[in-house]
């Protein structure tokens, strides 16, 4: 299906919507809204434009979220709650499933390559860059 200039712009306006209240308790009914188009109908075209469904994108946008601010070293539960989830539990199952790590071990992990980078500034820099502007010098 060839889509409308005005029907992808309205899907657009849908997520930045989403963007903008992703920590907040949001629903397809109030993102349709935004596009001005039947929750249905919205589903379908968001899926095909973006690859993914309305709630599949919610939920990447939150762990994203959240893996940023895991990475700054905040509490668990200040993240699950900053990013909108509703339960600690839920969080982190799927964080653990998306991501592969439970939320404490990332946050963890992300502060000790912080550290090590902060001690040995070049293990974060590529090699080639190295070489090419001899800092092993």
């Amino acid at each position: 299906m060839q889509l409308t200039t005005d029907i992808y712009q309205r899907l657009v306006a849908a997520k930045v919507y989403i963007d903008e209240n992703y920590h907040e308790n949001i629903d397809l009914e109030q993102i349709s809204k935004q596009a001005f188009l039947s929750r249905f109908h919205f589903h379908r075209l968001f899926k095909q434009v973006y690859k993914r469904t309305p709630l599949q994108y919610i939920t990447r946008k939150r762990l994203d979220k959240a893996k940023n601010l895991l990475a700054e070293n905040k509490p668990v539960t200040e993240v699950c709650n900053e990013v909108g989830f509703e339960s600690i539990g839920s969080f982190s199952v799927l964080f653990k499933k998306e991501i592969g790590a439970a939320p404490t071990y990332y946050r963890n992990m992300a502060w000790l390559k912080k550290q090590q980078q902060n001690a040995e500034p070049k293990v974060a820099i590529p090699h080639c860059f190295i070489e090419q502007y001899k800092l092993d010098e």
